[in-house]
């Protein structure tokens, strides 16, 4: 094997001849394996440590039929070879977006962290379902410290309650919205919707999709998912208030809504209470911004996706419950074949007969190993760094030319919304032909940035307001020069709209 690993290396050795069933298991496939894997995690590195670079492009943009044509992407009947299979993941890195480049800031998830890398390499190695303590002990115990800290942080009494870890925020809450719908009429859950009265839930205008998804998964409807607070009206009208789901960190604007309020209607109305804090829970962490997230610890329920503000590895979303027992009431199904009730350990332990799903990915590790890694003070001062950067580019723009900002005020969140007028719209006197024009110029730029390969940022319109950038800062690896930057790229690609 060592003879083989030589001349491999001294390229003596036909490569193209090796192919998966080389590998382990094969027998005697160990040296290869490692050799592999090794030139595997060469490519990797090299694409880490070049996604931090900032004279590289964040991404080397081409059209769908472009891209299609550029590499065969098709799959065939016979194995390729694994010089072939290399080759794949170069091609795909390269096309990739560089997601941890200090420029990018397209989405509310960004940056790469070492440690949770690493976690998620872990993870995939250990390759394991976290439906039961038997196959996944480790994981499902970090699994409990983790949620029962979290709810620590939001201020439930000695982080009582239960919580589950989902496919991202949009499932948790549904979740949410599942058990609000089944503490109130827990028939539902065998007798189906037919058994209960005309459900309404509540939820503000800027509030995610999902809530509205989630209505239309649980057959609640979509109608029935209203983006105003008119509870009294809802009931002369026959409907039953089960359900408000207050945001905390709104996706465009990165707005909280009055938690304390709300959570007095929920009480006075016996309804149940969901914080969405998908993009805005994660200031829990931060002692000088946890304030906008007063109340929440009245809640019924809370979303927090790590994967956003902390930068942990994609997919990393908790649920949490402040009462004990309701997701597994709810969700079980008594699969005997998994959780059979004689084993001989803790069944609390089995957490799997309260999800929804039946095999469940492990999120916990990379959460886990980053705060350990980082301890709660190194979140904090990460959370409080784009927090600052964000504040940076409101003050750096709201009264330079050529800027408009969309909303009044410095933003809660690290989101901040903005047109960007060019010279050739500045000074128009027609208001509807300047509206016009400017809907037309976030689109192009962010184009420009694209093909540069310079920097992404996401714009979108909202309600009457034509499009505007919505800029959002939770890379870690952003600095203030990377905000000096996009400014000067902006006008850049845009002096000539």
């Amino acid at each position: 094997e060592l003879c083989w690993s030589v001349l491999l290396r001294e390229g003596l050795f036909p490569r193209g001849h090796l192919h998966q069933n080389h590998l382990l298991p094969a027998t005697d496939g160990d040296t290869k394996t490692m050799t592999f894997l090794q030139e595997v995690v060469d490519i990797l590195l090299a694409y880490i440590v070049e996604s931090f670079d900032r004279e590289t492009k964040v991404i080397d943009f081409h059209y769908p039929n472009e891209l299609l044509q550029m590499n065969n992407w098709e799959l065939q009947d016979e194995p390729a070879t694994l010089d072939d299979i290399l080759i794949s993941c170069r091609a795909t890195l390269k096309y990739a977006i560089k997601t941890a480049h200090p420029r990018y800031f397209n989405q509310l998830s960004t940056g790469l962290d070492m440690v949770g890398l690493a976690a998620d390499w872990l993870t995939s190695t250990a390759n394991t379902n976290m439906f039961t303590y038997e196959v996944a002990p480790v994981f499902v115990l970090l699994e409990y410290v983790t949620l029962k800290k979290m709810r620590e942080i939001i201020g439930w009494p000695d982080g009582r309650g239960d919580g589950i870890f989902s496919p991202g925020g949009a499932i948790s809450n549904m979740y949410a919205m599942l058990l609000a719908r089944f503490k109130m009429f827990p028939e539902v859950k065998e007798k189906g919707m037919s058994s209960v009265p005309r459900l309404v839930a509540f939820t503000s205008e800027h509030s995610h999709f999902s809530i509205k998804k989630g209505a239309a998964a649980l057959g609640i409807g979509t109608e029935s998912s209203c983006i105003i607070l008119h509870i009294l009206v809802a009931l002369v009208q026959g409907f039953v208030p089960f359900f408000v789901s207050a945001t905390a960190g709104t996706t465009v604007y990165g707005a909280f809504d009055p938690l304390i309020a709300i959570s007095d209607i929920c009480k006075k109305y016996n309804i149940w209470m969901h914080v969405d804090g998908a993009w805005g829970g994660s200031l829990l962490m931060s002692r000088r911004h946890r304030w906008k997230l007063d109340g929440v610890e009245r809640a019924n329920s809370v979303t927090w996706n790590p994967h956003k503000m902390m930068s942990v590895p994609l997919q990393c979303s908790a649920l949490l419950v402040r009462e004990e027992g309701l997701m597994q009431n709810c969700n079980q199904m008594h699969a005997c074949y998994l959780f059979q009730q004689d084993k001989h350990y803790d069944l609390s332990y089995d957490t799997g007969d309260k999800a929804l799903q039946c095999g469940r990915h492990v999120d916990i590790f990379k959460l886990w190993l980053m705060w350990r890694a980082k301890g709660t003070i190194g979140f904090e001062a990460q959370i409080d760094k784009c927090l600052e950067l964000s504040e940076y580019l409101y003050n750096k723009i709201k009264d330079r030319e050529g800027y408009e900002m969309v909303f009044d005020g410095k933003p809660q969140h690290t989101n901040v919304c903005f047109w960007y007028l060019p010279p050739g719209i500045r000074y128009m006197e027609d208001k509807e032909e300047r509206k016009k024009h400017l809907h037309k110029v976030a689109p192009v730029i962010k184009a420009r940035m694209m093909e540069y390969g310079t920097t992404m940022v996401s714009y979108q319109p909202q309600g009457d307001k034509v499009n505007f950038f919505r800029m959002v800062i939770s890379n870690p690896a952003a600095t203030f020069e990377d905000i000096d930057f996009l400014i000067e790229e902006i006008e850049r690609l845009g002096q000539d709209l």
